[in-house]
């Protein structure tokens, strides 16, 4: 079982980036993709999460109207679209695979920095 968020980089403020969540070892279309992220010297903050059912999505007031999460179950992964990127989204980004949003997730991948500064 693997996941693998990928992407990560430096951006200037107002810049985009695109973090894909690339899922083996089990069946992804039956699972819902959470993203988390964790700051330095911050706890882990549960960014988005999109569900495998009906492919509603949720976010965090932090990146609402900013971030874009959505799934691609016949590549088996999962995508991040950050837009608007402000200092405050520097962090190191991680996908998670679970039963439903809100609740435990099951499978976590490794993460990605993304650093926004100018």
């Amino acid at each position: 079982v693997q996941l693998q968020a990928s992407g990560g980089g430096s951006v200037q403020p107002g810049g985009s980036l695109r973090l894909p969540c690339a899922a083996s070892g089990f069946t992804v279309d039956l699972y819902d993709i959470g993203w988390f992220r964790q700051a330095p010297g911050k706890e882990r903050e549960e960014v988005s999460c999109i569900s495998h059912r009906d492919g509603r999505t949720y976010y965090a007031d932090s990146v609402k109207g900013r971030f874009t999460t959505s799934r691609d179950d016949a590549k088996r992964t999962g995508f991040l679209q950050m837009n608007s990127l402000k200092p405050e989204d520097t962090a190191v980004y991680y996908c998670a695979a679970g039963a439903r949003c809100g609740m435990t997730f099951t499978y976590w991948g490794q993460g990605t920095l993304v650093t926004v500064s100018s």
